[in-house]
């Protein structure tokens, strides 16, 4: 028995509104939208996707795809040197309604939760999980430890790394530490 192949069928030009105070480089991302098959369009109100170099403002509207910006709310966001492919898949993903980040796009990562929201910060489970990160535990023995899958344990590491703003297992816990001791009461 043979499985069929797959087949794609053309894929979809875009509309792309480009945005970019320099002439020269708004001629270059012309071009290279028009050879990715897209077409450009003048009015971002028209377009299915926005391409912005760098931080230029776009009020509303359709999904943007930003080149060297540093605006971490843009649901598309490059290095200011991506190639041809690597802006022609962020478009595709960001107007298929993904957000898309490279590596190098200045992603400082997660964010930490507002001040105000610290009380009811963590959940047990995931208290439970820092305290067996703490211990030195890898994912596998946390696992094991409170009984539940791998891929429990990764939600719960990225959700406590997401609530306290840290990179890494040691930030994770110095910050948990931190919070622990300037919200002891001595009597």
């Amino acid at each position: 028995m043979s499985i069929p192949a797959i087949r794609w069928g053309p894929t979809r030009s875009l509309r792309v509104a480009i945005e970019a105070r320099d002439s020269a480089r708004r001629t270059a991302l012309n071009r290279l939208i028009f050879e990715a098959g897209h077409i450009v369009v003048e009015e971002g109100d028209s377009a299915d996707v926005i391409l912005s170099d760098g931080n230029i403002a776009t009020g509303g509207g359709p999904p943007v795809v930003t080149l060297g910006g540093t605006n971490s709310e843009m649901p598309g966001a490059l290095s200011r040197d991506a190639n041809a492919s690597q802006i022609d898949a962020a478009l595709r993903g960001v107007a298929a309604g993904l957000i898309v980040r490279s590596p190098d796009a200045g992603d400082d990562g997660f964010g930490s939760t507002p001040e105000r929201e610290l009380r009811t910060l963590l959940t047990p489970r995931e208290v439970e999980v820092l305290a067996a990160i703490a211990d030195g535990d890898t994912n596998k023995a946390i696992a094991r430890r409170l009984n539940i899958s791998l891929h429990t344990v990764k939600f719960h590491v990225e959700s406590v790394f997401r609530k306290l703003g840290a990179r890494t297992r040691a930030e994770a816990v110095a910050r948990a530490s931190e919070r622990r001791r300037r919200e002891t009461i001595v009597l």
